[in-house]
C-alpha cells in the first residue's frame, strides 16, 4: 500500500483533473487502487487541508461523496480574449499614470462579461458553490476610481 502523503498527492491531482464535474469518492480509490477505508481518510485529510469539497451524493441508492477541488490550475484560455495583451497602450499602462487599468472601459468591460461567457454549472446538490467573497473589503481597490 503506498504511503498516504503519495496517496494524497494522487488523489489531489486526479480530482483536479476532473475539474467542474468532480469525481466520485468510490471511482476515485479505485482508480488509485486504494481501499474505500484509506480513500476515505486521504479525501477527509483533502478536505480538511481546504484542497477540496466534499459533497454528499445519492448514487445507485447508496449514499457517497464527489470530490471536486477547490483551485483549478490556470490555463490560457483564462486569458486568451484578455484586451491588455493586444493594447497599443499596454507600454504605458501602469496604475499610477493617466493610461491605467483602474480606469480602463475595455479591462472593465471584459472582466464584467467573464461571468456571461462561463460554461453553466451543474445545477442541484453537486452544484459548484460559488467561492466566498467579502461583501465590503475596504481595503479592495475599486475600478470606479
Amino acid at each position: 500500500m503506498p504511503k498516504r502523503n503519495d496517496l494524497e498527492q494522487k488523489a489531489l491531482h486526479y480530482v483536479v483533473g476532473t475539474g467542474y464535474q468532480g469525481v466520485l469518492q468510490s471511482d476515485l480509490w479505485r482508480e488509485l487502487g486504494a481501499s474505500s477505508r484509506e480513500g476515505s481518510r486521504v479525501s477527509i485529510k483533502l478536505e480538511e487541508k481546504g484542497l477540496i469539497r466534499r459533497e454528499k451524493e445519492l448514487q445507485e441508492g447508496r449514499w457517497t461523496y464527489r470530490l471536486y477541488p477547490k483551485r483549478l490550475p490556470a490555463s490560457i484560455e483564462t486569458i486568451i480574449d484578455c484586451p491588455c495583451l493586444l493594447c497599443p497602450d499596454n507600454a504605458r499602462c501602469d496604475p499610477t499614470t493617466t493610461i491605467s487599468p483602474k480606469s480602463c472601459p475595455r479591462l472593465t468591460d471584459w472582466i464584467i462579461n467573464l461571468g456571461k461567457e462561463a460554461p453553466a454549472a451543474p445545477e442541484g446538490p453537486s452544484a459548484i458553490a460559488e467561492p466566498d467573497m467579502p461583501e465590503d473589503d475596504p481595503d479592495a481597490e475599486s475600478l470606479d476610481t
